[in-house]
C-alpha cells in the first residue's frame, strides 16, 4: 500500500519560491521512482519532476527545467521539490506520486502512477 504525506504549497507572487515535501514509508521509498505531477483547472495532468531514490537520477518537464529542483533525504525518506521563479502558469494542484509497484523511472515522468490527495499552489501576477 502506497503511503505518502505531502506538505508545503500555498500562495506566492510571481517570481517567488515554494517547497513541497513528500514523506514516504520505507517500502514505498526504497529504490523507487518518486516525484510530482500537477493539474491546473481545465487542463490535463502534467508530470513535473521525478527522481529515483536509489541512484538519484532526475527527470524534469521542459516547462520547469532550470526553475524547479527535486531532491532526496534518505534519512527522512522524503523527497523535496524546490520551486523557484514561479510563474502564474505554475498554478495547479500538485500531487506527490510514486511508481507502484516500486521500480526505476522507466519512461521518466510517465513512470509515476500512484499519488496522494495533492496540495494547491497558487502563483499570482
Amino acid at each position: 500500500q502506497v503511503q505518502l504525506v505531502e506538505s508545503g504549497g500555498g500562495s506566492v507572487q510571481a517570481g517567488g519560491s515554494l517547497r513541497l515535501s513528500c514523506a514516504a514509508s520505507e517500502p514505498t521509498y526504497f529504490s523507487n521512482c518518486m516525484g510530482w505531477f500537477r493539474q491546473a483547472a481545465g487542463k490535463e495532468r502534467e508530470g513535473v519532476a521525478a527522481i529515483h531514490t536509489g541512484d538519484g537520477s532526475t527527470f524534469y518537464a521542459v516547462s520547469v527545467k532550470g526553475r524547479f529542483t527535486i531532491s532526496l533525504d534518505n534519512v527522512k525518506k522524503t523527497v523535496y521539490l524546490q520551486m523557484n521563479s514561479l510563474k502564474p502558469e505554475d498554478t495547479a494542484m500538485y500531487y506527490c506520486a510514486v511508481r507502484s509497484p516500486a521500480g526505476y523511472c522507466y519512461g521518466g515522468l510517465d513512470a509515476l502512477d500512484a499519488w496522494d490527495q495533492g496540495t494547491l499552489v497558487t502563483v499570482s501576477s
